[in-house]
C-alpha cells in the first residue's frame, strides 16, 4: 500500500484497489473506440498507414495516461482527441492543402507551447478565473454532451436532413441493443452494484451476439477472426516534421487553432468531470497544473509518434462515476491500452452500442451540478444555460465555454453588475470574440 500511496496518491482508508482497477477498465472501454476511429480518419491521407496510426494512437494514449497516473496521480485517460484529428486531416491537409508532416509540426509546436503555459501556470490561471456558476454549467453541459455521444453511437439518435437530429429505429439493431443495455446498466447502478457500468458494458456486448443489424443481417457484436496480433511499426510516421514553413502565417493560424481547441476542451473536461466529487470540491481544483502537464507532454509525444493532438478524454467521467479517484485508475487505463496493442481484435469487437449506456448514465450523474445555479438571476443563468446547451448542440466543449464566457460578460454588463466581472473575464471575452471573427 505504501507503494500505491507514493506512486498514485492512493489512500487505503478512502480508496479500494478493486474499485480503482474496475474504474480504469470502464474508462478504457468507453474511450477505446479511438483505436478504431483514428486510423480510419487518417486513412484519407496518403503516406500514413492505418496500422502505424493505430500503434501511434495507442502509444500516445499510454504515454499520456502514464504521466497522468504517476505525475498528476489523477484518474483520467488521455488519447488523440476527436475533433482535433478531424481538423488535422480534413481542414489542414485536405482543405488548406498542406502535408501531414506540416500538420504534425503544428501539433508539436502546440504541445511545446502548452508545456510553457503550464510551467508558467497560465493555464491554471485561466481555469481559476472562470466564475463558479460557469464551472457548474460546464459540468452539466459535458454530461449532456457525452450522453449525446452515447445515444449517437448506439443509433438511438440519428442524423436528419429536416431536423438535424431525430430518433432512430429503436425497435431493431444497435438502437434496440443500446436501450436494453441502458436498462441493464441503470438497474445495476440503482442497485449500487460495484462495477455496475462495466458489467453493463460486457452484458450488452454479449447480447450483441444475438441481436442482428437489420441492414446486414449480421450480429451487432462479431467475434474476432484472430485473438492476438503484433502492433505495426510507427517508423513511416515517426518524427516526420516539416520545418520549412514554421514561420508562415498559415502555421501560426493552425498552431493557434490546435492550441485553442485543446486548451478549452481539456479545461472543460477537467472541471466538468471533477465537479461533484472530492476531486473538485474546492473552488480551485487541486493538482490542476500537473494534470495540464500530462496533457501537454502527451501532445508532444503524440506528435513525435505521428498522430494528432492528444488530450484528456471526457469519457474519463465513466471511470470517475465508477469510483475511480487516484492515479491507479489512470494506470489501469494505460495497461488496457498496452493490452489493446496486442489484443486489438478482441477489444475492438465491443460495439459502440455496448458502451453507450455507460455514457448516458454518466451524463445523468453529471447533471446534479445545475441545482446550485441561481436560475432566478438571469445575468448568471443565461450564460450558464448557453454553456450547457451549446456543448451538445455545437458538438464542442470549447465552444460551450467560449460562448458562456462571452455571454457572462455581456449579461453582467447590461445589468450593470460590473463589479462581478473580473479583469480576466473581460480579457477572455474580448479574445473569444476576436477568435470567432478571425478564425
Amino acid at each position: 500500500m505504501s507503494f500505491l500511496t507514493k506512486a498514485f496518491g492512493f489512500d487505503p482508508k478512502q480508496h479500494k484497489v478493486r474499485t480503482e482497477i474496475v474504474a480504469g477498465i470502464t474508462t478504457f472501454l468507453t474511450m477505446a473506440y479511438i483505436l478504431a476511429v483514428n486510423p480510419g480518419i487518417f486513412s484519407a491521407l496518403q503516406g500514413m498507414p492505418q496500422g502505424s496510426v493505430f500503434t501511434a494512437t495507442a502509444l500516445a494514449a499510454i504515454i499520456g495516461t502514464m504521466v497522468m497516473a504517476f505525475y498528476a496521480k489523477k484518474p483520467f485517460g488521455l488519447a488523440p482527441g476527436m475533433g482535433l484529428n478531424a481538423f488535422f486531416v480534413f481542414t489542414v491537409c485536405l482543405t488548406m492543402g498542406y502535408s501531414w508532416q506540416f500538420a504534425l509540426t503544428a501539433v508539436l509546436i502546440e504541445g511545446i507551447i502548452f508545456i510553457i503555459l503550464t510551467v508558467t501556470k497560465v493555464r491554471s490561471w485561466l481555469v481559476n478565473a472562470i466564475p463558479g456558476t460557469l464551472k457548474k454549467a460546464i459540468g452539466a453541459g459535458i454530461g449532456l454532451f457525452i450522453a449525446f455521444i452515447g445515444l449517437q453511437s448506439a443509433g438511438i439518435i440519428v442524423n436528419s436532413d429536416a431536423t438535424l437530429v431525430t430518433l432512430g429505429d429503436i425497435t431493431h439493431g444497435k438502437a434496440l441493443l443500446g436501450l436494453i443495455g441502458l436498462a441493464i446498466t441503470a438497474g445495476l447502478v440503482m442497485a449500487k452494484v460495484r462495477g455496475g457500468m462495466l458489467i453493463g458494458i460486457l452484458a450488452t456486448a454479449a447480447l450483441g451476439l444475438i441481436i442482428k443489424d437489420p441492414e446486414t443481417g449480421a450480429a451487432i457484436t462479431t467475434l474476432p477472426s484472430a485473438v492476438i496480433s503484433l502492433p505495426d511499426s510507427v517508423s513511416p510516421i515517426f518524427c516526420q516534421f516539416e520545418w520549412s514553413q514554421v514561420f508562415t502565417l498559415d502555421m501560426l493560424v493552425v498552431v493557434f487553432t490546435f492550441l485553442f481547441i485543446d486548451m478549452f476542451d481539456t479545461m472543460g473536461t477537467l472541471i466538468g468531470v471533477c465537479q461533484g466529487t472530492e476531486l473538485g470540491e474546492k473552488e480551485n481544483i487541486e493538482g490542476l497544473d500537473k494534470m495540464f502537464m500530462a496533457d501537454a507532454v502527451a501532445t508532444v509525444a503524440g506528435a513525435c509518434l505521428g498522430t494528432s493532438t492528444t488530450t484528456t478524454y471526457v469519457e474519463s467521467a465513466s471511470g470517475v462515476g465508477a469510483g475511480g479517484r487516484t492515479g491507479l485508475t489512470a494506470f489501469s487505463i494505460a495497461c488496457c491500452f498496452i493490452l489493446a496493442m496486442f489484443f486489438s481484435p478482441i477489444f475492438l469487437a465491443i460495439p459502440g452500442a455496448a458502451t453507450a449506456p455507460a455514457l448516458v448514465i454518466v451524463g445523468v450523474m453529471m447533471m446534479h451540478s445545475i441545482k446550485v445555479i441561481h436560475w432566478e438571476d438571469y445575468a448568471k443563468s443565461i450564460p450558464a444555460f448557453l454553456t450547457i446547451i451549446l456543448m451538445p448542440l455545437a458538438y464542442s466543449i470549447s465552444d460551450g465555454i467560449l460562448i458562456g464566457v462571452i455571454a457572462y460578460v455581456v449579461t453582467h454588463a447590461i445589468s450593470g453588475k460590473f463589479k462581478d466581472i473580473s479583469v480576466t473575464m473581460w480579457i477572455l471575452a474580448v479574445l473569444f470574440v476576436l477568435r470567432y471573427i478571425f478564425i
